[in-house]
């Protein structure tokens, strides 16, 4: 029997309270859960002795870390992929301007980029620790790079969930992989051919959108027409969050089961995810509208950024005056006052 691939049907919403797009989505819930594992993780550190900051202070540290990575990860997308978001007004799908106003605050519309949630986690840390004369401040980025992969698991879930970000088409089309996906959506970019349907389907404005809501039903007609139609794509969020969660997590606990220098667990970070990252976009389409940069994607460039970021800090910090901090396999310093 042929292997058949993943039919994605998954709601972005947890529950949906009106038809135009309001509710609690799992992309919103992934957010969530990744700063309460955050806060768990650093208030271990805190609570073991090894970290800098007081147990009492890590709340303080949350609340930093939250705007950065909500103002970074909305700017970063705004700068690296989206320019018009600065100047452009929201508006609804019959053109007329909505609130927010200003595109660049319609969160709820999407653009988040991970790499300037990642610049604005780093820079809010950093913040804090000069704040609170916590020296050296280099510990609060390591802080935050440490306990950053499981919201950057948890977010690459929520891609997935979302439907978005897809994948390149797979090889082998006639009998594509269990593990690929396929996504009713497809039917939007008018390579299906749903006439058909037409007899089956009701509406007429919006007839691919019940074909698309049809499919995710599972009505047999429309399936049956549907499906065998659609492109097989690499699960490429799938891919990612493996790569960006418990990979790259775990050369993290490598790296910091003994005291290190402050910096080198920033620097460990910046270069595994660049290299995974790098990696994993292979298997991922360009954002639509962006172009490429020497052949590379827009996350392949800062990725490769980040790498020669990562080995300088690495260099600096290891060679660096200071204490050797945390130890993930016996207590560090103790924590200074809040």
């Amino acid at each position: 029997m042929l292997a058949e691939s993943y039919l994605h049907t998954l709601n972005p919403y947890l529950v949906q309270l009106s038809d135009g797009g309001f509710g609690i989505r799992w992309y919103g819930l992934a957010y969530v859960a990744g700063f309460v594992i955050a806060w768990m993780l650093i208030k271990w550190l805190a609570r073991t002795n090894r970290s800098l900051v007081a147990p009492a202070a890590v709340g303080d540290l949350m609340i930093y870390i939250i705007v950065g990575v909500l103002v970074g990860g909305r700017l970063g997308y705004a700068l690296f992929y989206d320019q018009s978001l600065f100047l452009g007004l929201t508006r609804d799908e019959a053109g007329n301007v909505v609130a927010p106003w200003w595109s660049l605050l319609a969160i709820n519309r999407g653009g988040m980029a991970s790499h300037g949630g990642m610049i604005g986690a780093l820079l809010a840390a950093l913040i804090f620790m000069a704040r609170r004369r916590l020296f050296p401040v280099m510990h609060g980025a390591d802080l935050i790079a440490f306990v950053a992969p499981p919201g950057l698991f948890l977010g690459r879930l929520a891609n997935f969930i979302n439907g978005e970000l897809w994948g390149h088409p797979v090889a082998n089309q006639s009998n594509p992989p269990w593990w690929s996906v396929k996504y009713p959506e497809e039917v939007f970019t008018g390579t299906i051919d749903v006439e058909p349907l037409r007899q089956v389907v009701p509406g007429q404005e919006m007839f691919l959108a019940n074909v698309v809501e049809a499919v995710r039903q599972g009505e047999p007609t429309v399936v049956n027409v549907v499906v065998p139609q659609l492109t097989a794509y690499y699960p490429s969020q799938l891919f990612q969050a493996m790569a960006e969660g418990p990979i790259l997590f775990l050369v993290l606990i490598a790296v910091w089961w003994v005291p290190r220098k402050a910096g080198v667990i920033t620097g460990t970070f910046l270069l595994t995810y660049g290299v995974m990252r790098i990696i994993t976009e292979i298997f991922r389409q360009p954002d639509e509208g962006v172009a490429l940069i020497m052949g590379l994607s827009r996350g392949q460039a800062l990725s490769a950024i980040m790498i020669l970021v990562g080995l300088l800090v690495i260099v600096l910090s290891a060679g660096s005056k200071g204490p050797r901090i945390g130890g993930l396999g016996g207590p560090g310093p103790q924590p200074a006052a809040a």
